[in-house]
Order: C-alpha cells, then structure tokens, then sequence
C-alpha cells in the first residue's frame, strides 16, 4: 500500500492513488462488520428461511423475502382472506396448526405457487372456498383434519394437480348431496387419502365416505318458478299446435274475448296473436280437424259460437252458432276423436240446460246427442283405456256419471256412477303403470283419489282441498305431479310417490282462485299455466335441479 505513494507527483497519478486507497479502506471496513439481521415481527422468531410466530394478530408482513417455512399458532385472528401470503412467493412450507381460523375465503393462498406442503389441522374451520386453493400448483400434502367441516364445495380440491396426500380426519362430514362429489373424486384420484367417516345423516353415520355406494344418493330435485306473467285474468287455458307453431288459447270474461297467444321460440315467450269477441267467455276450444283450425267459445249470456280460422285473411270468421236451448250455462268442454270421427262436449251447469255432444260433419259441428240434463254439470273428463271409450260427467248435485262409447248405437250410454264422491267440480284422470286413477276435487270437503280396480272405483288418497274448483294431474318427464288450486288459499302441486302409490305434498304456488291448469310443453321449457279468476294469469316454469352442483 506505501508503494502507491512513490507514484511520480503529477496531480492525476495522486487522484488514482487516493482512488484506490479509499476503495481499499471500503473493503477492510465492509470486512469487519457483522452480517445484517432479517426483519422479523415481534410476535415471532426468525431465520434467514424460516418463520416462528405465535400470538400474531394478523399474518406477518414484515418477513424476510427469502421465508420458505411459515408456522403460525395461537393466532389471534380467525379469518384467512384473498392474498394472505402473497408477500411469501417462495414459501415451500406452511403451518397453520392449532389456531381459532373458522373461514379461508377464495384465493387464499394465491401467489404461493411454490408452496408443497400444506397444514390446516385443530381450527374451528367450518367453511371453505370453492377457490380456497387457487394457485397451489406445486402442493403435493394438504392436512385439514380436526376442523368442523361439515360439507365441501365441489371441485375444491381442482387446483391441486399434483397432491399426492390429503388428510380429512376428524371432521363432521354431512354425507348429503353436498358431498357426492367428493365420494366420486375419491374413487377416481390417485392421492392418498386417510379414511374418513360421516357424521349424519342417522342412516350413513360412522360409515367410511371412500365405501358410500353412489346410487344412495337421490340429490336430483325440481322446482316450479315463475317464469311469465300475463296481467289479465282467465278462467280457462288451451294450448294447440297449428301449422308448426304453438298457440294458447285463453277464455277472458273480464276482456270480453277469447285470447290467441303465441308462443315466440326466438324470445322463450308468449305473445299477443288474436282476439275473438266473446263477452261472457267460459271455455275457448281449439280443434284442428283436417288441417283446419276451429276454435269453440263458450258463452253463459248470448249463446256460444264456432269460429274458423281463414289463413288468407289471418282472422277467426263465425262459423256456426250452438243451440242456446239446449246449452244454456256452459261450463266445460272436451274435444276427442271415436272412430275417426271428431266430437266435442259441452257441459251443462244450468238447471234447465242439457250435457250436450256434438259431432264433426263435411262443414260443421251437428249436435249428436243429449247427455245429462238437469244437473248442474260441472266438468268434462274423455278417457280412452282399454279400447273402450268414456266421458266421465262431474256435477255439483249428484255423483260423478261415468259413460262408456257403444259402437253398434254410435253413442255414449250410461255405465255407472263414481258413487264414493257425492259432488265434483272436476274430474280429471291419469295413469301409473297398469292403473287408472281419477282425480275428484270438491269445493266443500276433501278431493279425492280413485283407483279403478276391475269393476269399480275404490279410494286411496283424501287430499285437504276447501274451495277447490280445479285440479290437473300431469307428467313432465317421468315425474308426474297434480295441482291443486283453492279459493282460500295458495295452490298445493303435490308429486306422486311411486312407492307408496299415493300424491305427497310438493310445493306451493301464490296463485289464488285458479279456475284450470294446463301443461304445455314449448321446446325445452316445461311450463305450467294457471288462469286465476281473481289475479293474473301466471306462468310457471319446472326446472331441474342438482343439489350436489
């Protein structure tokens, strides 16, 4: 070093010569002092790559960056929220043991892309994230035994594509729905997985979840919900098929008219079409015979009319008028085929007026034949079994009147009485496997299910139903369900129990008055259509669902 002081006296060579001794004198210094100390919170103890903390209130921010071991315990917070660790990137280990965390939210651990081990044992978690682990590519262990997990959401455990240990002991497992998917992610994963047990239901408790047979779980349900509302009242609803497309047909006394709605696949709704003068409508019938569509409106004041559709004009011209003699009060109809031969039904609820049939001929409907006079009819049911044609007649004063199609006479002729129910306002009818049943509602006292068994009808269901004056059984898909509606109350849909052979209580529906119920099926949408004397006309619409989603 004395050496550089030799150097010749210019002023440059003494400018480097300082230079360099300072840079010397730099490096001694350096030398000498003692390594710098890592940042480390008060609540815990630290190393160069390794975290002790207890007592913390909040994960640890000021850590030293090259952290790849974390460990907290006793922490004095209970939540893990979006991020937590994200100051940590290259955390490998993390210990999050015997703490008072009863939540870990969704991105909870992002941005620990290196982390491979994973401990979450003795909290009180009770929820977790169906994005709790995002981002935990390199996770090979995961504990989160001794919690209170009750349920987890599905596809929790997604993220982690190379886990190869996953510890869930020691929690409260519901075995629902909620964890089908996890019974079918452990049959088909290649992690490791300690046994773990259910906690409920009383029928799986203490049962290993990895030996769960999957046909136990039922987790398919369906619902009605509102779909669209028509803001009139009815009193009837027709759906019809005419040149490719789907109608309904809507009787409005309150509009004076028969309304023609449109179904619009494009918006998924229905839409004005027609309209059909009708001041006093009941029932408006859609028939389409040879390609032809005719619609029948049933009037209780100024008689009832047969309108026909001209396409070349796109309007409803009269076609025929009914005999108001002989119908006088209708209250129902039913449209059906015999033979080949179309027919419709009125029925009469007037005392003086006639059940009435009528028959297709060349250009017209003709009356056909004189059912049931004098007695209040109420309702129209066409059943088609067997081979041998009925048409079940309800009345509001006697039993239901049951008629059977004879084929040498060309008319209905008188069978019997459905003697078990003294009045009906409806009658209505389905079958379930190889039996027939009718559906009887009354408005004083409980409607009835009947199954015929041979030679008569014999009950097998009372269902609660003051002021009922419409019913309707119906099949959407397998599942088939009847709707109830009342006067002085909201509208039951019941679901049939093929196990027990019996309608058990299903839903209920805010629709009062209802005076019919129509399915109607309109390309994927499953629709149930109520028509409420006193309200709008509703619209629902029955949707599937997944409870284990």
């Amino acid at each position: 070093m004395l050496g550089l002081w030799a150097l010749p006296q210019g002023s440059g060579h003494r400018l480097l010569g300082l230079s360099l001794l300072g840079f010397c004198l730099v490096l001694l210094g350096d030398a000498k002092r003692p390594p710098k100390t890592p940042p480390c919170p008060p609540s815990c103890s630290c190393t160069r790559d390794t975290a002790f903390c207890v007592d913390s209130k909040a994960v640890p921010k000021n850590l030293p960056t090259e952290v790849i071991s974390l460990t907290l315990v006793n922490a004095a917070f209970s939540e893990i929220h979006d991020g937590a660790f994200s100051h940590l990137p290259l955390l490998q280990f993390l210990l999050l043991n015997s703490n008072k965390f009863t939540l870990i939210g969704d991105n909870a651990f992002m941005g620990l892309s290196r982390l491979q081990y994973l401990f979450i044992e003795n909290n009180d978690i009770w929820a977790l994230s169906r994005f709790t682990f995002r981002g935990l590519k390199s996770l090979t262990h995961l504990s989160l035994a001794n919690n209170n997990l009750q349920t987890l959401p599905r596809d929790v455990f997604r993220p982690l594509d190379i886990l190869s240990d996953l510890d869930l002991r020691g929690n409260s497992l519901n075995c629902d729905c909620k964890v089908k998917w996890l019974v079918e992610w452990l049959a088909n994963t290649n992690t490791t997985v300690a046994p773990i047990y259910c906690s409920s239901p009383p029928r799986f408790q203490e049962h290993k979840v990895q030996d769960l047979p999957l046909r136990e779980f039922d987790c398919i349900t369906t619902d009605f919900v509102l779909y669209q509302t028509l803001p009139f009242p009815a009193v009837s609803a027709e759906p019809f098929l005419y040149a490719s497309d789907l109608y309904l047909a809507l009787a409005q006394p309150s509009a004076s008219a028969c309304n023609i709605l449109k179904w619009d696949y494009v918006e998924r709704q229905l839409r004005d079409f027609d309209r059909i003068p009708a001041p006093s409508a009941v029932h408006c019938k859609p028939l389409v015979v040879d390609g032809q569509l005719y619609m029948v409106a049933a009037q209780l004041f100024g008689g009832s009319y047969i309108y026909h559709w001209d396409p070349n004009t796109t309007r409803f011209n009269k076609l025929q008028d009914i005999d108001p003699e002989r119908v006088r009060k209708p209250n129902d109809l039913e449209a059906f085929r015999i033979e080949g031969d179309w027919f419709f039904a009125i029925a009469d609820s007037s005392k003086a007026g006639a059940t009435s049939l009528y028959r297709w001929h060349q250009n017209g409907f003709y009356s056909h034949q004189a059912l049931h006079a004098w007695h209040r009819d109420t309702d129209l049911e066409f059943v088609d079994g067997e081979g041998k044609p009925r048409l079940i007649v309800s009345s509001s004063s006697q039993a239901p009147v049951i008629y059977q199609w004879s084929r040498a006479q060309k008319q209905f002729v008188a069978q019997g009485e459905v003697s078990q129910v003294p009045d009906a306002q409806a009658v209505k009818h389905f079958r379930a496997g190889r039996d027939s049943y009718l559906c009887l509602s009354r408005y004083i006292g409980d409607s009835k299910i009947l199954r015929w068994e041979g030679t008569r009808f014999s009950e097998v269901q009372a269902l609660p139903s003051r002021g009922s004056l419409a019913l309707q059984p119906f099949l959407v898909g397998e599942r088939r369900y009847l709707a109830l509606g009342s006067d002085f109350s909201f509208t039951q849909i019941y679901q049939w129990d093929d196990g027990r052979q019996k309608f058990v209580r299903f839903q209920e529906l805010a629709v009062q008055a209802p005076r019919a119920f129509c399915y109607m099926p309109a390309g994927d949408a499953q629709l149930l259509l109520a028509p409420s004397f006193k309200g709008q006309t509703l619209v629902y619409r029955h949707v599937v669902v997944d409870l284990s989603a």
